[in-house]
């Protein structure tokens, strides 16, 4: 993880941290004064952070957090505002690095879980739902929050929130912004679960762990798998699952499932 460091060497406090713990990945949001809202440097530092990450194999599972109070409050207006007349050129220089990060997520390698407290606002709700499983604490707001600055979604929002929980609901926290709690994200269909506000993190990283622990290749190609599935045929989709699951019968974990079947036993993954 060093090249990451070496990237934000001339900022006081690089904007994302990233560790391990074992096969895990930790990466965090670090602007914690600024409600970790996203400006330039920290969209450019998400981006190489998931570039390494992506070049990483030994990585089996991503958490995603925020350092402090706050998960992610969406984007820097107050570095929007100091660009005054430049703010068009400065956002577009951080949604082309925001997005290639987001996809670079969507297309990991191993399964993504967002760790939630606090707020998650605008692009920082798009960086929640982003996430395979996303664990909020019980005291976080979800909230879509452009429309009242006259802005427009960006992050994935309006890709994912029809998906997620339908377009009249879309529409709705697109136009009207309304606060939800974690309940009602969890009713959505947003999060996956709520825990309490302590438990977050702890709870994100026992899931990882799980994860880390089993058949990472057949994880990424069921990621795949589901995610492609918004944009195929019915047709098309029978076509990608056959090949994926010929193709997983030709994997180490693919055949030590099927042993340990057999065998009855617990299967040993190596992520192969």
């Amino acid at each position: 993880m060093s090249e990451l460091k070496n990237a934000a060497r001339d900022l006081a406090e690089p904007p994302i941290l990233l560790s391990r713990e074992g096969a895990v990945a930790i990466l965090t949001l670090n602007r914690p004064d600024a409600a970790n809202s996203i400006d330039a440097p920290l969209a450019r530092a998400f981006r190489g952070a998931l570039e390494i990450l992506q070049e990483d194999a030994g990585v089996r599972a991503l958490v995603v957090q925020g350092a402090g109070k706050m998960f992610c409050a969406g984007g820097d207006l107050a570095s929007f505002a100091r660009e005054e007349r430049g703010a068009a050129r400065y956002v577009d220089a951080l949604i082309q690095d925001l997005h290639a990060g987001l996809e670079l997520m969507a297309d990991f390698h191993a399964p993504v879980i967002a760790a939630v407290h606090g707020a998650a606002a605008g692009a920082g709700l798009g960086l929640a739902l982003a996430a395979d499983l996303v664990v909020a604490g019980e005291g976080s707001r979800f909230v879509m929050a452009y429309t009242r600055s006259g802005l427009t979604p960006d992050g994935g929002t309006s890709w994912l929130l029809p998906r997620l929980v339908g377009l009249r609901r879309a529409l709705e926290l697109t136009l009207l912004n309304p606060t939800l709690t974690a309940a009602e994200a969890l009713e959505l269909g947003m999060v996956n679960e709520v825990t309490s506000d302590e438990a977050v993190a702890p709870r994100a990283l026992a899931i990882a762990r799980e994860l880390a622990a089993g058949p990472t290749a057949a994880y990424a190609a069921a990621r795949r798998l589901l995610r492609g599935a918004l944009h195929t045929d019915y047709g098309a989709h029978l076509g990608a699952e056959a090949a994926g699951i010929v193709r997983a019968f030709g994997t180490e974990d693919g055949l030590e499932g099927v042993r340990a079947f057999r065998e009855r036993r617990r299967p040993q993954f190596n992520g192969v």
